[in-house]
């Protein structure tokens, strides 16, 4: 008999005002499933990264079916793991894992969801010269996902230099023929840029503000946010004022949950539907 109630849940910081529960929970019903989907708030308990082996442990203890890992756990979950998908190997996050018969495996719809979302909305964009902010779990993700998506050259920006640098060297092995570097800071690279992806968490309902000047973008470039609560960030303000083509997260964050609803269930959900019932909340949400 297949299985139809399931536990699920996030792991991350600052994650109350996620919409993932909802999303997970409603298309759980429309195939006749029980699925309760809760936050692991690391704020909220007054944790930290350094928790993150006690909370794994407690949700397998407690009979949960599967995780999403979100900032700052992508990376730090994999010694945490006994198995890696081959995307979670070779991108070095993870944001999906499941535990099963008495194992851990770790998935990345990060990169796929980026993938898909990218060509719905910007599927006619230039992508020779490409800027990525931020090299942790979420950034790692995209680098690949960019070279999937036909990206040139791509320089990679982060305020750990060591890091920005680990990740270009990873996907510059992957990739041969391309550019893939890192840089020291935006300014340079981003005056030839045909876009820039923003993917460190400032923006977020925790962590508000800007990452870089705005200044530095150019109204020929486009600009993409992985942010995605709240879905209107400054970063996105800023770039439509200075006439920037923009995506918001919206359509990663519902693309990646695709992937993860299927790993944690087994089946396919739709992906319409959960990107209407997406939008539908963000709605209700800004009235």
């Amino acid at each position: 008999m297949a299985k139809s109630k399931f536990l699920v849940g996030l792991i991350g910081e600052g994650i109350q005002e996620s919409l993932s529960p909802a999303l997970h929970e409603e298309e759980a019903k429309n195939h006749g499933l029980n699925l309760q989907y809760r936050l692991i708030d690391l704020v909220q308990d007054g944790s930290s990264v350094d928790d993150l082996p006690q909370l794994i442990d407690s949700a397998e203890a407690a009979g949960f079916d599967g995780l999403n890992i979100t900032y700052p756990c992508k990376q730090a979950v994999l010694p945490l793991l006994t198995e890696l998908s081959e995307d979670a190997r070779a991108i070095g996050a993870v944001n999906t894992m499941v535990f099963r018969k008495g194992g851990r495996k770790g998935f990345n719809t990060d990169c796929s969801g980026f993938a898909m979302s990218f060509g719905q909305k910007l599927g006619d964009a230039a992508r020779r010269r490409v800027v990525l902010l931020g090299a942790g779990g979420a950034g790692a993700a995209i680098a690949h996902a960019a070279m999937a998506l036909g990206v040139e050259q791509l320089f990679i920006v982060d305020r750990d230099r060591e890091r920005a640098e680990s990740l270009a060297r990873r996907v510059a092995g992957n990739h041969p023929g391309r550019t893939v570097a890192s840089a020291d800071g935006l300014a340079s690279v981003a005056k030839r840029a045909d876009g820039l992806i923003h993917a460190t968490p400032t923006g977020m309902a925790a962590h508000p503000g800007l990452a870089f000047d705005p200044s530095l973008l150019r109204p020929e470039m486009w600009v993409v946010e992985i942010v995605y609560f709240p879905l209107e960030t400054e970063l996105l303000r800023a770039a439509r004022a200075r006439g920037c083509r923009t995506v918001d997260g919206g359509g990663m964050m519902v693309c990646q949950a695709v992937g993860a609803f299927e790993h944690f269930t087994g089946i396919r959900p739709d992906a319409g539907r959960m990107e209407t019932h997406f939008l539908r909340m963000v709605a209700r949400n800004r009235a």
